[in-house]
């Protein structure tokens, strides 16, 4: 498959078309002949690539801030996921990022205790916590612990610090992350993330 660019100056110039002719190929072969764009999502999938390619003008004419991650919020099945795997693709190495479930790493902590908050929470590898709040709290020999939301708090502080960017997916809105997470984690997620939002009539691609 044709790359989805040209080199000219030493920069990277995409075509739109054939980026999402790419990426659909890419789809394809990961996730099956029937993956495709849908016609209603090529927007945000266009502020996706913006992003991932880091095309400062048309960032900023968007508010998207490149120094922030990704929070990518839709309904359940409307390809969040997917999404956020696939750009990458299109991003230089050291901008890729691990899609990590938090169910996973809630039951890690159930298994091995404090140090994953520790594994996640303080590594400055870039991440994309998929599925915020789809992980419940989980026990450690009685302890109850907030485990992802003890991570994003620490993840804010690589960010301020390091500039470490965190990305993620939710199908909460703004209020059920507050209630699952608290007021510290919330008030912190505005300057961790730009947030880009599917339309909560988006159909579940998986049915």
């Amino acid at each position: 498959m044709q790359l989805p660019y040209k080199i000219e100056n030493n920069t990277r110039i995409f075509d739109w078309q054939q980026t999402c002719r790419y990426l659909i190929h890419i789809g394809k072969l990961r996730y099956g002949q029937s993956f495709t764009f849908h016609k209603e999502d090529l927007k945000i999938i266009y502020r996706l690539v913006l992003y991932i390619i880091r095309d400062e003008e048309n960032c900023k004419q968007r508010n998207i801030d490149l120094n922030k991650g990704i929070l990518l919020l839709g309904p359940v099945g409307c390809g969040k996921t997917s999404l956020m795997t696939l750009i990458q693709e299109l991003a230089f190495p050291e901008f890729r990022y691990r899609v990590k479930p938090t169910r996973d790493i809630a039951f890690e902590f159930q298994k091995e205790g404090y140090d994953i908050i520790h594994r996640y929470g303080k590594s400055k590898h870039t991440i994309c916590l998929d599925d915020l709040g789809v992980e419940r709290n989980i026990k450690f020999y009685g302890n109850e612990c907030n485990t992802i939301g003890e991570i994003l708090l620490h993840r804010y502080d690589l960010l301020i610090h390091f500039g470490t960017v965190t990305h993620a997916t939710t199908n909460l809105n703004a209020e059920e992350l507050e209630q699952m997470y608290g007021n510290r984690v919330r008030s912190r997620l505005r300057e961790m993330f730009n947030l880009i939002s599917f339309p909560v009539s988006s159909q579940d691609k998986r049915k």
